[in-house]
């Protein structure tokens, strides 16, 4: 199983992206799935955090203006950027705790990066 990332670029900085992340084949079911971020020279840091039922949690940074989403149909994890800073600019990283068969042990999965830069 791999996860599959996308949606990042380039962007002014007031600006918005879209990143997206979809499991690459069918599994039996995902518990929480995130969004985690590491710049150059930084620990890699948690941004944004659902649950299967839809319960979120947010770093504090990105409160009020980062808005984490799932479709499980689609064994997918979605983050809405809105308001983007410079400080935002990093490699951001999906992950998912994965049960990839009913019999299987969950895993967590990590997606490769896919890179934001928000420019001033």
């Amino acid at each position: 199983v791999q996860l599959q990332a996308s949606g990042g670029g380039l962007v002014q900085a007031g600006g918005s992206l879209r990143l997206s992340c979809a499991a690459s084949r069918s599994i039996f079911s995902i518990d929480a799935m995130g969004w985690y971020r590491q710049s150059p020279g930084k620990q890699r840091e948690m941004v944004a955090a659902i649950r299967s039922g839809g319960s979120t949690n947010y770093a504090d940074s990105v409160k009020g203006r980062f808005t984490i989403s799932r479709d499980n149909t689609k064994n997918a994890v979605y983050l809405q950027m809105n308001s983007l800073k410079p400080e935002d600019t990093a490699a951001y990283y999906c992950n998912g705790d994965i049960r990839v068969g009913q019999l299987s042990a969950i895993r967590r999965y990590w997606g490769q990066g896919t890179q934001v830069t928000v420019s001033s």
